[in-house]
């Protein structure tokens, strides 16, 4: 929201020292995101005066059409004679008053002006564009051309008022109010403790039997709605400069000036409203539902396909338009450049259901400046207000004339009250604020107070988001300022700390992080489609996901059940920006949804929730195991000095998962696997066995060819996840520190050559197991193919094995004899026998 300080000043009286960024860091004392502050015409300087145009003489032989014009600009050029000035542009004729910048001023930009030579001519000064006085669009990209009224020779500068402070303002979700001019000014009266002039008080006819036919058929849809008429407007009408002024300085384009008038009103007391070509409105004005398969040609142009969700404005030809979003074209209002303008109006101010307008506006992909306000909340009691205010505009500024016929049609509603003890707030900060103190604030943000211990407080209409005791403990701690509040360390209770998953998931992340992964969290949402681009089989399980009913994007609704295609996601995007030696982990949780889905239990926000709440809501959340995962391109090892870098491959995945295991102390198996996105032929299982039975946990390896085409990810990229929660069951929970032994090492190595499909990992726990309890460690250090030598079909798998006694030196004999034991096991169960 964009506030104009100049229009703030109309409903606080601010001292005159007070700057923009005065007012921002008061606005923000108060909890308001005031982004920046924008001067504007800071580096502007005068002369800029009106002019009227004498003569145009047409400069002809160049490329473009030039003019050569004397402008009457009366004695501010210090001589009164006509000035002379070039001119290119053309939509501006004899007689036309306009804005002149004499030699000496400097406009925006830093551009200074003087006389000079051009087209054979000299030049004593510009015409100005509303672009060259950093004007903002005002849709006409020319010549500003002033009213007939415009006085000549009057500064233009404060005609115009092109210098002025601008705050723009980030606001949240649930401060609708403050998307007005109005609610800025009331937290402004508040920070600076000055009273607050309310433009929404004013005198307001009640409704009669006169006015403009409505029928609401939605109640709850609009809950109120109010329609006034104004007849014999002006065609020809324009709006005047500062409404043009005001809307530009917002953000907006002046169009017509019944459109500006409401658009005014809009910004100003942040009640959207809609003006209706009466001539072309036939019958009664209606509200409902739309029905399935109706269309309506909204103002941009686009027909749009209903939803029966939709509530819609309607006549007695059907939907004229979508309620709270935007209005139709069958209804528009003419602009009064074309040859026959609109002269009778009907003035729709209406209030309607938050949720409704806000779905419908995210269903056709169409958001306006209306709808940003109704779905976070508008002040019902502001629609007659504004409805008369847009009123006493037109007629004063089209010559028109207002009906006395008021149309209201209210469905009855009670204030909302929140009964709350007078100590709440001081509970929450943690302060003494007193009775009288949190009456004051919360009587500051409009609310009636009544009681003395226990307090009944009545919401004011503009604040929707004042729900119960906790908001107006809110109120009162912001406006006593956060910066207030007393830094408390909170005092843990002993016995508590970190739980086991949770030490183990900072173990893995820290030993990733150690070795040479960069930590990448990513949302935990994910589009369908991306089951699809991993290559999942249809009945994958991992494609069972959670849907969120209110998702951020519409294009990933639901809750990610893996985390690669986040991590695959901020590879890529790190690949295309130029970073190609990758090496990225992230642990989090996964979301997998539960066989019967039962309604959600709301817990209490007074007291602690009791074991059985919790266990009640824990009963219906999905389940959330904790996996980890790492994605890896590009070089693993960089070229040197030192010697040729590596690329990273499958390998490097899979030693990944080894690291995670070996921090919860659980024995991974490692054998061959195929799962969904990674390459048949390189791609690892991980198992871990948990009283006697295997449990697949993750995967590692190297990407199928047709998911990184897929994913548009780097050639080789390999992967590895796996379930934390799983490695935590079956481990010891502890990681082992290596044993350190005063007796030698015995070193025996082994070549074996086995057939080229059987495992590496049978082969080694057959070794593992036949040399016993000697065996203190056991490395395979080479693989070796050569159907020549070996045979075919045959490969050699060369181990290191490392012998060691706790107690004694182990001779020769004992080291051999436990290496032929290894070796006679592993030629057992995997046909292996030694290499000649």
């Amino acid at each position: 929201m964009r506030v104009p300080l100049s229009w703030l000043r109309e409903y606080v009286d601010l001292p005159e020292t007070q700057t923009g960024r005065d007012v921002q860091a008061k606005l923000i004392s108060a909890g308001l995101e005031v982004e920046t502050v924008e001067p504007l015409g800071a580096d502007l300087k005068g002369p800029l005066v009106v002019g009227r145009v004498l003569t145009i003489e047409e400069l002809e032989g160049f490329k473009k059409p030039i003019r050569f014009c004397t402008v009457d600009v009366g004695q501010a050029n210090g001589t009164g004679e006509p000035q002379e000035i070039v001119c290119g542009a053309r939509n501006f004729a004899v007689g036309d008053k306009v804005v002149v910048v004499l030699p000496g001023a400097t406009l925006p930009g830093g551009f200074s002006i003087s006389a000079r030579k051009t087209y054979g001519k000299t030049s004593h000064g510009m015409i100005c564009s509303s672009d060259e006085l950093g004007m903002g669009d005002d849709g006409a990209h020319g010549i500003i051309v002033l009213p007939p009224e415009a006085e000549i020779g009057k500064d233009a500068i404060e005609l115009l008022e092109l210098v002025d402070e601008v705050l723009d303002i980030a606001v949240t979700a649930n401060r609708g109010d403050c998307l007005s001019i109005r609610g800025v000014a009331r937290e402004t009266a508040i920070a600076y403790g000055l009273p607050l002039s309310d433009p929404a008080l004013l005198d307001v006819p009640g409704p009669n039997a006169f006015g403009y036919p409505v029928q609401v058929s939605d109640p709850a849809g609009c809950d109120r709605f109010t329609a006034r008429t104004v007849t014999g407007l002006s065609p020809e009408a324009r709006s005047p400069i500062w409404l043009q002024r005001r809307l530009q300085k917002v953000g907006m384009r002046p169009i017509s000036l019944a459109v500006d008038v409401t658009n005014y009103v809009m910004m100003e007391l942040g009640q959207p409203l809609h003006a209706y070509d009466r001539s072309l409105v036939q019958g009664t004005i209606g509200v409902r539902r739309a029905a399935e398969d109706e269309k309506i040609v909204t103002l941009d142009g686009v027909e749009r396909k209903l939803h029966a969700e939709d509530l819609v404005i309607t006549d007695d030809r059907g939907p004229i338009g979508l309620a709270g979003v935007m209005g139709g074209a069958n209804t528009e209002i003419a602009d009064h450049t074309e040859s026959e303008g609109t002269t009778d109006v009907v003035i729709e101010a209406a209030h309607f259901d938050a949720v409704s307008i806000a779905r419908t506006a995210r269903r056709h992909k169409l958001s306006s400046e209306a709808s940003r306000r109704f779905e976070r909340g508008v002040d019902p009691q502001a629609a007659a207000a504004a409805a008369q205010r847009t009123v006493d505009l037109l007629v004063l500024l089209a010559g028109g004339t207002a009906e006395a016929g008021v149309t209201e049609v209210i469905a009855p509603s009670a204030p909302h009250t929140i009964t709350v003890p007078a100590d709440h707030p001081d509970k929450v900060a943690g302060v003494d604020y007193g009775r009288e103190t949190v009456v004051r604030r919360l009587q500051q943000v409009g609310c009636d107070v009544y009681g003395q211990d226990e307090l009944l407080v009545t919401v004011p209409s503009w604040r929707p988001d004042l729900l119960e005791q906790n908001d107006l403990a809110e109120e009162v701690i912001r406006l006593e300022g956060y910066e207030n509040l007393p830094s408390t360390l909170p005092r843990p209770l002993s016995g508590r700390g970190l739980t086991h998953r949770q030490r183990l998931h900072r173990r893995v992340g820290r030993a990733l992080a150690g070795a040479g992964y960069v930590e990448a969290p990513n949302h935990p949402f994910i589009g369908e489609q991306v089951f699809d681009q991993l290559g999942l089989d249809a009945d994958d399980p991992a494609r069972r996901v959670v849907k969120l009913v209110n998702p951020l994007n519409d294009e990933e609704p639901a809750l990610r059940t893996s985390l690669l295609p986040g991590l695959l996601g901020a590879l890529r995007r790190n690949d295309g920006r130029g970073s190609h030696d990758l090496a990225l982990f992230e642990t989090g949780l996964v979301f997998q949804p539960r066989e019967e889905q039962q309604a959600a239990v709301h817990l209490p926000v007074d007291r602690r929730p009791t074991d059985e709440e919790i266990a009640a809501l824990n009963a219906v959340l999905p389940v959330q195991p904790r996996h980890v995962a790492v994605v890896l391109a590009g070089a693993r090892e960089q070229a040197g000095w030192w010697g040729a870098g590596r690329p990273a491959g499958w390998a490097d995945a899979v030693q990944a998962g080894r690291v995670a295991a070996r921090e919860a102390g659980a024995e991974l198996i490692v054998r061959g696997g195929q799962y969904g996105p990674w390459h048949p032929g390189r791609c690892a299982e991980f198992v871990v066995a948990v009283d006697g039975t295997e449990t697949v946990v993750g995967h590692a390896g190297e990407l199928h060819p047709r998911v990184l085409k897929a994913l548009g990810l780097p050639a080789r990229t390999c992967a590895m996840e796996l379930d934390l929660d799983a490695l935590e069951q079956a481990g010891d929970g502890t990681p082992q520190a290596p044993s350190i032994s005063t007796f030698p090492v015995a070193t025996q190595d082994v070549a074996l050559v086995v057939d080229k499909f059987v495992p590496h990992a049978d082969v080694e726990a057959a070794l593992r197991e036949g040399a016993g309890e000697l065996l203190e460690a056991i490395r395979l250090f080479d693989v070796y193919e050569n159907d020549e030598q070996l045979g075919d079909g045959k490969k050699s798998l060369a181990y290191a094995l490392r012998f060691r006694a706790v107690d004694r030196t182990l001779t020769v004999d004992e080291a051999s004899a436990a290496r032929d034991a290894a070796v006679a096991l592993a030629g057992e169960r995997t046909g292996a026998v030694l290499r000649g």
